[in-house]
């Protein structure tokens, strides 16, 4: 327009009788679309008066909802099932006075935040349709899971109520699909809607990190749910129902870390029937070790790392991350021990699973010493953890007869005290621990029923390297498709219990070029602690001695190698770079150091991945190695830091 004026005055000639047309110039073309704009203003200010009402129904959706989430908060199952009716009700109010507004969803810039609106709308009733079949699956097993206000399991003993509810397990499974229905419903409206649309602050209130952080917590409990539906589906045969299963549970010490979490300790055998768990035998690993029929050579990593063991034991075949190819080789020389039974499973706990029953259950006493969560200043570490080294590491002169049973009677008295009390006690703790001991890698299962194995890698129970040749059900990670990765495996090879007293720290440098990510990776080991006296003739406890570390650095297929250092050779001690390997679907580095009491060590190396970022976002799975705990993480992209967290569990990152 203003073209068309510098034209209409070049081309006029200045006299008196231009003056008027100008004026009627500027209201054709300035106040009538003012005037149309002031009448738009006005529709879209009557139409946004409801918007009073959505906000005072709102504030009532939130006031009911905070209730229902405090009963649901206090285990509270009759009081939550009212407030869901009473939250659904009023959200039904807020719905209706939204609708009020729907019409402005065809005014540009409005009408996108109005539409965000009617998907929020949406995922709200689904998210109440999911809570409803919820109830409905929790109300006849309300009392197994600790729940107060519902169903009553108040016949007949412990055992016989966990019968019972194993058997009524079987009728959830039509709810439990109705529920992922719904819950598949929530996520896809929530979908639709762009934080990015979102100012960053409105006054002193943060919106677009809020609004993102609540998307992405109600994306990772619909991911949770979706994935454990299998495992719930498939939860009443593994339990025993109809047919009897049989599984060895492993005892995996991670203050003596190994890939799949720890060194194998010792192990318990359970029989499960209809849910009731009978324990069958248990020992000293060593014991399963002198049982074996023939010997197995040691391999590569054996003699390479470890000190003084020329074949392979039962004790050492953990030596994959992938817990799956472990318990292969782990069966493998098992079915060759003299009373090995056929077995469904073999699931691993570690000592971190131990101490969060133990806060719950409180301490056990088993020949005079006391099991507890409590810190002991003598390792500074739980008490529970100092009393089953100083029983079975601690030289003593005579023959310890009791030694093999210490583990299965710890588990058997930690049993009989859960399930022989009301179940509101303590199942519903026990219960919910276990689903974070799970989430942590702190527990892990291997199952030989093939439906079975594949619920618990939906789960991410099963402990396996993710590729892109197995669905990673849990995680949006597809390897090749824009994915970067990281798994950083580190074994104890006869370095002592000294993981109770290292901290690590990793570093992450990632430098994005076009196909290529370029990361320089830094591991910073720390010792703060005095050494133990190993003395053998002394009699010392020898928990903190140098760490001997095999370390190996799982990243993307195809990676290469720049340069590393900070390794040591095993038999010399002289420094080398670190080897380049392939296995589990990943290009892998190796290296061997040494962390010694009160001491440091650091490994830091350059390469290159063969990573795209097509839509200008850089994308990283971080596996979690089971058994650990603290892992302090930076990751820095460019030069700047961009995200520093405590690694957990598995974890994707996305910037």
């Amino acid at each position: 327009m203003v073209e068309e004026l510098k034209k209409i005055t070049v081309d006029t000639k200045p006299d008196s009788v231009m003056t008027t047309p100008k004026k009627k110039f500027k209201a054709k073309f300035v106040l009538i679309p003012l005037g149309i704009l002031l009448a738009v203003i006005a529709i879209i200010g009557v139409m946004l008066l409801p918007l009073r009402g959505v906000m005072a129904k709102a504030k009532d959706v939130a006031a009911i909802g905070r209730q229902t989430a405090e009963a649901l908060k206090n285990q509270d199952l009759a009081a939550t099932k009212d407030g869901l009716s009473k939250t659904r009700v009023e959200f039904t109010k807020l719905s209706d006075e939204y609708n009020k507004i729907t019409g402005l969803r065809f005014v540009p810039f409005l009408g996108a935040y109005v539409n965000d609106g009617s998907h929020a709308m949406k995922a709200g009733f689904a998210a109440l349709d999911a809570a409803d079949r919820a109830i409905e699956a929790l109300e006849p097993n309300a009392d197994l899971l600790g729940f107060t206000g519902g169903g009553k399991f108040v016949q007949g003993s412990a055992d016989e109520r966990i019968q019972v509810a194993v058997k009524t397990m079987k009728a959830l499974t039509p709810k439990i699909n109705e529920m992922a229905g719904s819950i598949d419903t929530m996520r896809k409206e929530l979908d639709y809607i762009d934080p990015n649309r979102y100012p960053t602050k409105v006054g002193k209130t943060v919106v677009r990190a809020r609004l993102q952080e609540m998307k992405d917590v109600i994306d990772n409990a619909a991911n949770l749910f979706v994935n454990a539906q299998p495992l719930l589906v498939n939860l009443p045969a593994m339990l025993g129902e109809p047919e009897m299963r049989r599984y060895l549970v492993l005892f995996q010490n991670d203050k003596e870390l190994r890939a799949t979490g720890g060194f194998l300790t010792a192990y318990a055998q359970f029989r499960l029937d209809k849910g009731k768990m009978i324990l069958e035998k248990s020992s000293d690993i060593y014991d399963l070790d002198n049982a074996l029929k023939k010997k197995f050579p040691a391999p590569r990593e054996i003699t390479t790392f470890h000190k003084n063991v020329y074949s392979l034991y039962i004790r050492d075949s953990n030596l994959s991350p992938d817990y799956k190819e472990s318990m292969q080789q782990f069966l493998e020389m098992y079915e060759t021990a003299s009373g090995a039974e056929k077995i469904d499973g073999i699931i691993a706990v570690d000592t971190h699973v131990l101490v969060e029953v133990l806060k719950i259950l409180g301490p056990e006493t088993i020949g005079g010493r006391v099991f507890s969560a409590d810190i002991d200043k003598r390792c500074d570490c739980p008490r529970a953890v100092y009393e089953l080294e100083d029983y079975s590491t601690r030289p003593v002169n005579y023959v310890r007869t009791e030694r093999k049973d210490i583990i299965g009677t710890l588990l058997q008295q930690l049993m009989q005290k859960a399930l022989g009390v009301s179940p509101s006690q303590y199942w519903g703790k026990l219960f919910q621990m276990l689903l974070t001991e799970v989430g942590e890698k702190h527990v892990l299962a291997y199952l030989m029923e093939p439906n079975a194995q594949k619920a618990a890698e939906s789960f991410n129970m099963a402990g396996r390297i993710m590729t892109a040749s197995e669905t990673a059900t849990l995680l949006s990670y597809k390897e090749g498709q824009g994915w970067d990765y990281l798994h950083i495996s580190n074994s104890n090879m006869a370095g002592a219990k000294s993981n109770m007293f290292v901290s690590e720290e990793v570093t992450k440098d990632v430098t994005v070029n076009g196909d290529t990510v370029t990361t320089k990776l830094t591991v910073e080991y720390k010792n703060p602690y005095k050494g133990s006296d190993c003395g053998l003739e002394s009699g010392g406890l020898c928990l903190n001695a140098p760490l001997r570390n095999w370390v190996r650095v799982f990243v993307p297929m195809g990676s290469k190698l720049v340069e590393s250092k900070g390794v040591i050779s095993p038999t010399d001690g002289k420094a080398k770079p670190m080897d380049t390997f392939t296995g589990l679907g990943k290009t892998y580095f190796e290296g061997f150091l040494i962390v010694n009491p009160l001491g440091t060590a650091r490994i830091e190396l350059t390469y290159t991945s063969p990573v795209t970022s097509p839509d200008g976002k850089y994308r990283l799975l971080i596996q979690k190695q089971p058994g650990t705990d603290g892992q302090e993480w930076l990751i820095r992209l460019g030069g700047k830091d961009r995200k520093k967290m405590t690694l957990d569990t598995d974890l994707e990152v996305v910037l």
